[in-house]
């Protein structure tokens, strides 16, 4: 309040400048003050054709903009995707970007006349803004959310909707807070001189050619609140886009088949009577395994991965141990698919694929409901659900691991633990085939770590698991999972 009425103190000061210099001058042709301007106003809306004056004028800016505005975000996108195309536009977009508008203006006079002039300028004005800000604010988005997407197979709406938006919109609001001043500014400057009818720049050059100061003033001041009310409006807008996080649509539907037999042949010695009988219910995922076979990677002249081969049977439970720096992560990466390597081959992976990575890479302005559903793939995390039903599942079983007042606040908001547990769902929870989880413990104490790795056990139902881990004890805490692999720094071998 003190804040409002100081503002409003200052304007009645400028205010009160203004009348002060308009009575000292004493000339209405050269300087009129707020309360002739004021008359004036109110005398133009009173005019019959004032409405579509406005309409009019509003019809053709709004219209430039927002045509700009798809055409800058469409094209933008499409750049930030093929390189190709951004070289081929550059010339454009520097060309409208340095050209002066009256130069713009001049030429549309003669190529399409005057009854469209605003709105072209308005389009030309915004669009390489638009263009421009689209392409930097795609390209800002996390590399690591990216790999996550990737590898829990995200598709391309889900991607924009949770991972791009959040990184454009910055950049977009930016944009059009400049973009909205400048396409009304540019767009009553081209009526000006262009002069259609029914134009809130005709009007103002009437005013003009009548000497009619006040009028010219009370034309002025009709297109600062439209300026102002449709930047508003837009900027509104854009801000409830922003801020809106609806939860995934997972469609109702059966959990993807496998691909050949039962998981019962597969499922290790060392994993309990009950979870056997769990993993024999799961759905078949094929036979035979993952096969790596002479794999060799190289960071520059560190040799992380020396001609290394390996094959794990499907539903099987295998552990990884080594040192810091041993190989596990860059392992993973190969396996999933995030990194190349330099030599040798991975075959036999499934398509499917839940993982826990180093970080927690989540969304965090969304919900931890919200990032567990993003690795329920459309169609796939369903397993026979209505989405409704999907949600009210995955708030059931994250209270599981999770407190139940932390499931409805943004993950920033959450603790390292808590982050971690809901990374753990995502991946747990999700119709992966495979889960890879690297060192999915990170973070929690000795309490957590037992009722997540509890969980783990309890939902796992058959699938191939890979862990990578520091401590001995996550073989007990697994309940027996058998270590069938080790790395250290002279030497990998299979346990």
């Amino acid at each position: 309040m003190r804040t409002k009425i100081r503002k409003a103190v200052i304007i009645l000061f400028w205010l009160a400048v203004w009348q002060a210099a308009a009575a000292w001058i004493d000339n209405v042709i050269l300087l009129v003050g707020p309360v002739e301007v004021l008359r004036a106003f109110v005398q133009n809306i009173a005019q019959p054709d004032f409405v579509r004056i406005v309409f009019c004028s509003f019809a053709r800016i709004g219209l430039g903009f927002f045509l700009a505005l798809f055409a800058g975000l469409l094209c933008g996108a499409v750049s930030s995707r093929f390189a190709l195309l951004e070289e081929a536009l550059a010339p454009v977009i520097s060309t409208l970007k340095s050209i002066p508008v009256a130069s713009f203006v001049v030429l549309l006079l003669i190529w399409f006349g005057s009854s469209h002039l605003s709105f072209f300028i308005s389009f030309l004005i915004v669009f390489p803004n638009v263009y421009v800000n689209t392409i930097a604010g795609l390209r800002s988005a996390d590399e690591k959310l990216l790999e996550m997407a990737h590898v829990f197979g995200m598709g391309r709406f889900r991607r924009f909707f949770y991972l791009y938006r959040p990184a454009l919109m910055p950049y977009l609001n930016s944009c059009m807070k400049i973009s909205l001043g400048m396409s009304w500014k540019s767009g009553v400057a081209a009526e000006v001189i262009g002069l259609p009818d029914y134009s809130l720049g005709e009007r103002l050059y009437m005013s003009k050619i009548y000497l009619d100061t006040a009028g010219m003033f009370a034309w002025t001041l009709t297109v600062i609140l439209l300026s102002f009310l449709f930047e508003k409006a837009v900027l509104r807008l854009a801000e409830a886009f922003a801020d809106w996080r609806p939860y995934p649509l997972v469609a109702a539907g059966k959990r993807r088949e496998s691909r050949a037999a039962s998981v019962a042949e597969s499922v290790p010695e060392a994993v309990p009577a009950d979870v056997q009988s769990a993993a024999m219910a799961a759905p078949r995922i094929g036979t035979g395994g993952i096969s790596v076979s002479h794999v060799s990677k190289a960071f520059g002249e560190q040799q992380v991965l020396a001609d290394y081969s390996l094959d794990m049977k499907y539903g099987g439970r295998y552990l990884m141990m080594a040192p810091s720096g041993g190989g596990k992560t860059t392992f993973l990466r190969i396996l999933t698919g995030l990194d190349r390597a330099d030599a040798g081959s991975v075959t036999g992976v499934p398509a499917h694929t839940g993982m826990v990575f180093q970080e927690d890479r989540l969304c965090e302005e969304c919900d931890a409901v919200c990032n567990i559903m993003l690795g329920m793939g459309r169609g796939a995390g369903g397993q026979g659900r209505s989405r409704a039903q999907t949600i009210e599942y995955v708030r059931r079983e994250a209270s599981r691991i999770l407190p139940e007042d932390s499931l409805t606040k943004p993950v920033r908001e959450l603790s390292g633990g808590m982050r971690r547990r809901v990374a753990f769902l995502r991946a747990v929870l999700s119709p992966a085939e495979l889960l890879v989880l690297d060192e999915p413990f990170t973070g929690l104490d000795e309490e957590n770590r037992a009722r997540s790795a509890a969980y783990l056990t309890e939902h796992l139902a058959g699938r191939t698991l890979i862990v990578t881990t520091h401590r001995e004890d996550d073989v007990a805490l697994l309940q027996g999972v058998k270590v069938a692999l080790v790395f250290s720094e002279s030497l990998c071998y299979n346990a």
